[in-house]
Order: C-alpha cells, then sequence, then structure tokens
C-alpha cells in the first residue's frame, strides 16, 4: 500500500469518518440555492461592521449572538459574505456533530453498527440540512453540545480535570452561542444520576461535586452573555408565542422537520430502550433528549418569555440520532447472535448487514420527499423575503441619483433595507430616503427612521419604494406623514410590482 493512501484508509475505517463524509455532503448539496432570509442578513450586516461597530450594537440589539457574530466577523474578514461563504462554518459544524454523535453512539453501545448508524441518522432530519444551509449559530451549538456529551462521558468513565476541561470549553462554547442550550444540563444531570445509579456501588462519588462545578466553570463566561441578553429579551423573543400542551407533544415533528422522520427514529430508537444489553445506556440518552425540552416548555409556560421554539432547541437532535443508532445496533446484536447459532452463518450474517442497512434506510426514505423543500430559492424565507427580486427589479432600471425607501422603525424587524442593500450590485446604491442614521452610526440592524419626513426624502427625481405585503397602493402601506410627502412631491406610483411579500414601486417626479 502507497504511504500516501495508508492515512486515508485508516481514516476510513474511523467510525465517525463516513458520518461526517455524508453530513458534509448533504449539507453542502446547493448551498448557496436558497435566498439568505432575515436572519442571516442580520449576520451578514452585523459580521460585516468594524469590531467596534459590532461591539457597541451588541450593547443595544442581539447580544446573545454576540459571540457568533465575533466569529462570523473574522470569517468574513478572511472569506468574504456571500451566501456561501456565510453558510460554511455550519456546514462543517454539523459534520462535526455526526462524528461526536457515531463517537458517543460507540461509547455508549459498545459496537460499530451503532456508532455509523447513529452517525447516518443523525444526517437525516430536514432540519439538521436546513441549518446546516443557515448562516446562524444553530449548528455550531448543535456541534458544541453534541461534543459536550462525549466529553462529558469520557469524564464519567475517569473524572479527572483533564477530561473536565474540554466538556467546560464546549459547554461555554454553546452557551456563548445560544443561551437556551444550557437547558441541556437538565439531561446531563439525569445521565450523570444513572450512570451512579448503574455502577454502584463502586461508583466514583466524585461526580457529586465534580460535575455541578464543571457546569458553573462553563457557566462563568457565559455569564456576560446572560445579562446583557436578558435585557433585550423582549425585544428579541418577544413575538414567541408561550406554547401548548399539544405543541410540546407535537415538537419532535417540528424539530426534525417531518412526522414521518421523526417517528421512524423513534420506532428505531425503541429496541434500545427494551432489548436487554444496553438499556440503561438507551434511558440515559432518551432523557438527556427529552428533559431540555420539558424544562424550556415549562419555563416558557410559566415566565413571561417564551423560549419555545424547534430551532432553539436543535441540539437535542443528536441525542435522538444516538438512540435510533443504539436501536440499530441492538437489532444487528441480537440477529447475529442468532444467526451464529444457525447452520449457515455467514449467509444469516450477510442477511444481517442487510436487515442493518434496511433499518437506516426507513428514516432516510421518509425525509426523501422533505429534503428538495429545504434547497430551493425561497426555502429559508417563504414568500415573505424577497430580497434578491428586490434587488434584480431595483438594479434593473436603477439610474444615478435614484433614492430608495423601505420600511423602518416598528417595521425594521423585516430588514428590509439591509436584506435589499445585500443583494444590489456595488454600483447600485440609491440614496436612502426617510432615513435620519445609517444602520452603524445608529448601533442597530436596521438604519434609525427621521422624525420629520418632509426633512428627509431628498432631491431625487426618482424614488424606489419598498413596503410589506403585496398591494396595489403601496403609499396606503406606508406610515401617514411619509405616505403624505410622497404623495405631495411625487403623485401616484409609477409602477407596482407584488413580489410576494413585498410591493416594489417606482415614483418620479418627472412623470
Amino acid at each position: 500500500m502507497r504511504p500516501a493512501i495508508r492515512p486515508v484508509v485508516r481514516l476510513s475505517g474511523q467510525v465517525w469518518w463516513w458520518p461526517a463524509v455524508v453530513m458534509l455532503a448533504v449539507g453542502g448539496y446547493r448551498l448557496g440555492t436558497p435566498d439568505l432570509w432575515r436572519d442571516e442578513i442580520a449576520t451578514a450586516t452585523v459580521a460585516t461592521r468594524s469590531l467596534g461597530d459590532l461591539l457597541r450594537l451588541l450593547q443595544h440589539v442581539d447580544a446573545s449572538n454576540g459571540a457568533y457574530y465575533l466569529l462570523m466577523h473574522v470569517w468574513t474578514s478572511v472569506f468574504g459574505d456571500s451566501a456561501v461563504s456565510l453558510r460554511i462554518p455550519s456546514v462543517l459544524a454539523m459534520a462535526g456533530a455526526a462524528a461526536f454523535v457515531a463517537l458517543t453512539a460507540r461509547r455508549l453501545f459498545g459496537n460499530r453498527v451503532a456508532a455509523i448508524g447513529a452517525g447516518l441518522l443523525f444526517a437525516v432530519p430536514p432540519e439538521v440540512s436546513r441549518y446546516a444551509q443557515e448562516a446562524r449559530s444553530y449548528a455550531l451549538v448543535t456541534c458544541a453540545i453534541a461534543a459536550a456529551t462525549l466529553f462529558l462521558l469520557r469524564a464519567l468513565e475517569k473524572p479527572t480535570w483533564r477530561r473536565w476541561a474540554p466538556y467546560c470549553v464546549a459547554m461555554t462554547l454553546a452557551g456563548a452561542g445560544h443561551l437556551v442550550s444550557f437547558s441541556t444540563v437538565a439531561g446531563q444531570a439525569a445521565l450523570v444520576a444513572l450512570h451512579l445509579w448503574r455502577t454502584r456501588p463502586a461508583a466514583d462519588r466524585r461526580l457529586l461535586w465534580q460535575y455541578p462545578l464543571a457546569v458553573a466553570v462553563a457557566a462563568v463566561p457565559v455569564l456576560p452573555v446572560v445579562l446583557m441578553g436578558s435585557r433585550q429579551s423582549d425585544r428579541q423573543l418577544g413575538w414567541i408565542p408561550a406554547p401548548s400542551l399539544r405543541g410540546l407533544l407535537r415538537f419532535g415533528e417540528h424539530l426534525v422537520g417531518s412526522d414521518q422522520v421523526f417517528y421512524a427514529l423513534a420506532l428505531l430508537a425503541l429496541p434500545a430502550l427494551a432489548l436487554p444489553g444496553r438499556r440503561l445506556q438507551a434511558w440515559q440518552v432518551l432523557l438527556l433528549a427529552e428533559l431540555p425540552v420539558v424544562g424550556v416548555w415549562l419555563v416558557s409556560r410559566l415566565g413571561g418569555t417564551s423560549y419555545f421554539l424547534a430551532r432553539y432547541l436543535l441540539f437535542t437532535v443528536p441525542a435522538w440520532a444516538v438512540l435510533a443508532g443504539g436501536g440499530v445496533g441492538a437489532v444487528y446484536g441480537a440477529v447475529t447472535a442468532l444467526a451464529r447459532r444457525g447452520r449457515a452463518p455467514r449467509r444469516a450474517l450477510a442477511a444481517t448487514g442487510l436487515l442493518a442497512v434496511a433499518l437506516l434506510a426507513v428514516p432516510a426514505v421518509a425525509a426523501l420527499p422533505e429534503q428538495p423543500a429545504v434547497r430551493y430559492v425561497g426555502a429559508h424565507n417563504g414568500s415573505e423575503e424577497p430580497f434578491k427580486a428586490a434587488a434584480r427589479a431595483i438594479a434593473s432600471g436603477y439610474r444615478s441619483g435614484d433614492g430608495m425607501a423601505a420600511p423602518l422603525g416598528d417595521e425594521s424587524w423585516a430588514m428590509v433595507w439591509p436584506g435589499v442593500s445585500y443583494y444590489l450590485p456595488s454600483d447600485v446604491r440609491p440614496y436612502p430616503v426617510f432615513v435620519a442614521q445609517s444602520a452603524d452610526d445608529a448601533e442597530d440592524l436596521s438604519p434609525a427612521p427621521c422624525p420629520q419626513p418632509q426633512a428627509c426624502v431628498g432631491a431625487g427625481s426618482r424614488v424606489w419604494l419598498l413596503v410589506l405585503g403585496d398591494t396595489a397602493d403601496p403609499l396606503a402601506a406606508m406610515p401617514t406623514g411619509q405616505a403624505q410627502v410622497l404623495r405631495a412631491q411625487y403623485g401616484d406610483p409609477d409602477r407596482v410590482t407584488p413580489l410576494g411579500g413585498f410591493t416594489l414601486a417606482l415614483l418620479d417626479r418627472d412623470t
């Protein structure tokens, strides 16, 4: 064997290798096809600011995403801010999560079939593909929590600070990426408790104080994010409704993006929970998957702010993949044991291998109809945020000296101004209408509106007008003061183009 080939052969023999490669391929397929939606536009507009402007913005909004924005600031300064570039860190993170899933399943269930099966199953859910292709922190948080689970299991086997250190780092990264991820501690605590019960009477009682201390150490660097984020929670999370009991019972379907895929994964998990061998380990993983969800649901029901959103809890999907992989491994182990007692063990073992492949194929086949839905042009935003379509229409008819008016103030959540500006060519830069301060100067995600519309309309002969919704009368959809100024100076729109979510109109005082 050639020396250059040996490392590749060694890698291909590792249980984490193929899951990582498959997840990388699944996540990378048509990576740049979906248009950026408003949350990704926020990433693009914040990450490309100067470091000083970025830090000042975090004092007013989006502090909970500050660590991710800082990471993307460094990334975009090297690799640029194209849609593909913005999303590559998420693809890499999901591939890493698949690797950690496989290694966790190997450690818990002790066989390669469970390990490789778990890693491959992680790549199946449509929502995993979706957030592997999104320029937000969810994939990185999922990878960090998957890593923390593996490091926790290693620390439970040998509780030394050398093993607790990577767990603390992974948990800190997860918490800094998204505070809700710390709800995984509820599942981890149950896992630790079952580990102590399973290993009695020789259980290492140092875990009773080492684990809580490790969690506290991981939480300390996240406290500034907690303090700043708590002051901004109303603006960031006020739109999320309090969850219902029905929402909890059907949460798994939303979590993976398909009811059929979720039920297929749950069905595969049953053998691990029921068959002897590693049954207790399977229950540990089930609690790791479920308790964070239940905990966030309770907090969202009883507290004043709701955090119960599927993408916020995406980090629980690795536990479901580990559990389903454990089920495949349990069936494979049971059938293999029976086959070895038969008269034709080789033929029976081959059939057992085919059975394992068939079991893995069930959720994959269930996911096939759903996968294209997360990869078409409007997959991330549906028809509500046609930023690229609006930018293309403006660019096609642009003249030097044109202005642009877009929703601001109470409608700035739609990110129309930064979204359309992102997709405009570099030589198409209409002057801002009704804008008092740029987003950078306002230390916000969108420009600050002018309190006196008459003073900020400009002297251009044409204005491109964007309003929310599809309407034949865009001026009627604007704030009254702004509409009056435009109608007085420009009259009725020259042309009106509904784009599906936005309406674009051209006002021309010379016609």
